[in-house]
């Protein structure tokens, strides 16, 4: 309003602080807020009945009269033709009020106050984490050190630094794909970190089967992220050996996965010096990584995992987009309600008045 009646400035700088006055009348009634008109040029319409007035006055003519019985007789007799007439009922005191204040009240219906909630904040993130575990057969060898020095296999040493990476991924969606023999997919995209953290726990050592497929489980997370409406992919490839039998080579679905924008970082923990399948193939890994724009890791401990991880976090970080929403609860119907029932109750009293005064008359009358 101040922007396109700027001559109204010093009347919405009023009225600001009128509504302010009275938001702490209503917060405990409503809660914490802020009393906003939202029509406030409705309020221009407030002086239109004394314009009204004075540019359109009303046509009276006064004439002196006197009642006289027989009126038609007498009428006849002077050969004077009668001609209809009004009287005009004097104002009263309570005229004068509830007229104006009837208006004051419905030109307020029409501003629409509303009572302004404090605003509510959605956070949500811009990206999808999907994260690719290789269960094949060779995750079963206990390489690792658990936090109480026991000796941990692969796999259970995966969970324990994934479970704290993941417990820290709040606004992320996290999906989750395992694969030895076949890629499956163990967890959609989803912002249920919890469910995601069991759906992880449950996993075991060659369910997926005993070889390992990485160009299919790059495929499959490809095919997931086709749904996908985040502006940022990104697939942490977690294995110990080297691709196996896959539909599609893995570099090849590395370029599948950077044409559709999937940036693909690797995390090797396998012996590069082991032969056959249980030798981690780094260099196909770092290749992954490269062609999709992402970094490759070798992880020989559960600590180095861990510190793997933890440079994902940053070279990752989390994407907020927040939305702000006011909830807004209309208030018209108070003022509205209220003309109503003024208006109401003075017709009913006047009503009510002028029923007595004709009962007292044709008493009156009856009893002369």
């Amino acid at each position: 309003m101040n922007g396109a009646l700027p001559a109204l400035d010093p009347v919405a700088a009023w009225l600001q602080s009128l509504l302010g006055r009275l938001t702490p009348l209503l917060a405990p009634l409503y809660g914490p807020g802020d009393l906003e008109l939202g029509w406030p040029l409705a309020l221009l319409a407030l002086p239109l009945p004394i314009l009204v007035w004075l540019l359109l006055p009303a046509h009276r003519e006064r004439f002196e009269s006197v009642r006289v019985p027989f009126f038609e007789q007498v009428a006849a007799a002077t050969g004077v033709a009668p001609r209809r007439g009004s009287a005009v009922l004097r104002r009263t005191v309570l005229q004068w009020v509830l007229a104006p204040l009837a208006w004051v009240l419905v030109v307020l219906a029409l501003a629409r106050p509303e009572w302004v909630e404090p605003p509510l904040r959605k956070t949500e993130t811009a990206r999808d984490l999907l994260l690719a575990v290789d269960l094949s057969q060779s995750m079963e060898t206990k390489d690792f050190r658990g936090p109480d020095g026991g000796r941990l296999d692969r796999l259970a040493a995966v969970k324990l630094v994934l479970d704290d990476f993941i417990a820290r991924r709040e606004g992320d969606r996290l999906g989750l794909v395992v694969f030895g023999d076949a890629a499956y997919l163990q967890a959609p995209f989803t912002r249920d970190l919890k469910a995601c953290r069991l759906l992880l726990d449950e996993t075991s050592i060659g369910m997926a089967g005993a070889h390992t497929v990485l160009g299919d489980a790059i495929g499959l997370g490809i095919r997931l992220f086709e749904a996908s409406e985040a502006t940022h992919r990104v697939v942490i490839l977690l294995t110990d050996g080297n691709d196996t039998g896959s539909k599609v080579p893995p570099e090849k679905a590395a370029q599948l996965a950077a044409d559709h924008k999937v940036t693909i970082h690797t995390v090797g923990i396998g012996d590069p010096a082991a032969t056959g399948e249980a030798r981690v193939d780094l260099g196909a890994l770092r290749r992954i990584a490269a062609a999709t724009g992402g970094r490759s890791y070798v992880a020989e401990d559960r600590e180095r995992l861990a510190g793997i991880y933890a440079e994902l976090d940053r070279i990752e970080p989390r994407e907020l987009q927040a939305a702000s929403f006011r909830p807004r609860r209309p208030l018209f119907h108070w003022p509205l309600g209220a003309a109503t029932v003024l208006l109401f109750g003075f017709y009913v009293l006047m009503g009510t008045r002028l029923a007595l005064r004709s009962l007292v008359r044709r008493t009156g009358v009856s009893r002369a």
